[in-house]
């Protein structure tokens, strides 16, 4: 595999951010930073740690770690940590997804060399949150992403780092008056606000069931004029960016979306499927070879709706649900013994929620466990079908319409 030299990652970040501003696409402006208009979205458990992270922010733009267990990227946290049960088992796993954090985030940064921003992605809804939150800004990371909840609380817990971004990910716009009137209390704003589509967007979904992933007030030109007028009115107009996430694919979609007044979009699928993506081969062939009837909406056990591949695994589980979820009941301690979840339909006997383990499905998954992993995934095409490419590639034709050489077939 080669490996580039400084000098030419610099080359590269340069000459996409030459490409983007020819292609009429304004600068991402964030944490101090121009960047180009493109952020990588948190995908876990472990599908976007520290080497796919590092790759898209060498590019000059956003690249995002997935906070969620990333011991099972270390063999020796996980020797440490894999056998453990009872009363013991929950602080030595936390521990050592507070050490792999740290592990990555400097890979990340490594692999970076100073260009574009790493961003650490938490779930308000993980019982660790608090802590992922603050060990991330002790490691110096450059922006703090927050989705799967309000993060009504975050102020308060980066107040030490004013110089780190916050960025809550919202759906509509009652949402986005609700965080920006809680932080201005705070004394503080977010840095940027990622809208993300229901309908569209892959992994956990910002809508309160299954069946108001389609209502109208989630599309993108009825929430970002919404938002941006609610900024003018607050007399905050200009001052905190907006990212789009869910189905974008192409320089025509970020196109359109500026138009409508994003600074930038988000995108999770089209980067898991990349070379750099720190998930098993297997895990991208399973994405990228999707097709739209494969994809099926669904309950999490985190209570909200999610988005994933129809395998034979999930197929199997959605015709249980009725019957688990009709015989849930509490459990006396969770599946994996470290509560990853606050809330948890499977270990609380949730009956209306899902009734799995979503920590252990989705590291299945991470590792390429076809028969029994939960695979994630947005709604969208892919720019190069079932060809699994490198970030520059996905980056080129992002900012530029730039198909690679052996790729056109694919993205017809």
């Amino acid at each position: 595999m080669h490996t580039i030299s400084a000098d030419e990652a610099q080359q590269a970040a340069t000459q996409l951010a030459l490409l983007a501003r020819d292609s009429g696409l304004t600068s991402l402006t964030l944490a101090g930073k121009h960047l180009v208009p493109v952020v990588q979205g948190g995908m876990g458990v472990g599908v976007s740690a520290g080497g796919l992270a590092g790759a898209v922010a060498a590019c000059g733009a956003v690249g995002t770690i997935s906070s969620v267990d990333l011991r099972r990227h270390h063999p020796d946290l996980m020797a440490q940590t894999a056998h453990l049960e009872g009363a013991q088992a929950k602080a030595a796993i936390n521990a050592a997804n507070l050490e792999a954090l740290g592990r990555e985030i400097a890979r990340a940064r490594a692999v970076a060399g100073g260009r574009g921003l790493v961003a650490v992605n938490v779930m308000r809804a993980v019982s660790e949150y608090e802590n992922y939150v603050r060990h991330s800004l002790a490691c110096g990371v450059d922006a703090v992403v927050v989705g799967a909840g309000l993060p009504l609380d975050l102020p308060e817990l980066a107040k030490d780092h004013p110089n780190t971004a916050l960025i809550p990910i919202l759906s509509d716009a009652r949402g986005v008056q609700l965080v920006v009137r809680k932080w201005e209390k705070k004394g503080r704003l977010p840095d940027a606000v990622v809208i993300e589509h229901p309908r569209l967007a892959g992994g956990h979904l910002g809508a309160a069931k299954v069946a108001d992933l389609g209502d109208r007030r989630f599309d993108f030109d009825v929430v970002l004029p919404e938002v941006l007028a609610f900024f003018r009115a607050a007399g905050i107009e200009g001052r905190i960016p907006l990212i789009a996430a869910g189905g974008v694919s192409s320089l025509q979609d970020i196109r359109q979306l500026q138009s409508l007044g994003a600074s930038a979009v988000q995108l999770g699928t089209a980067f898991a499927v990349t070379r750099e993506c720190d998930a098993h081969p297997e895990f991208k062939r399973i994405l990228a070879s999707a097709r739209p009837e494969d994809i099926v909406n669904f309950t999490s056990v985190a209570g909200l709706p999610a988005r994933a591949v129809r395998t034979p695994w999930l197929d199997k589980y959605l015709r249980l649900e009725p019957r688990l979820q009709k015989h849930a009941h509490v459990k006396s301690h969770c599946n994996m013994w470290f509560d990853c979840l606050a809330q948890c339909g499977l270990r609380d006997g949730k009956g209306t929620w899902g009734q799995f383990c979503i920590d252990k499905s989705l590291g299945h998954a991470m590792e390429g466990h076809t028969d029994k992993g939960l695979f994630f995934r947005g709604a969208g095409t892919l720019p190069f079908g079932s060809q699994i490419r490198p970030v520059e590639d996905l980056m080129r034709w992002l900012l530029g319409g730039v198909m690679p050489a052996g790729a056109t077939e694919a993205a017809a």
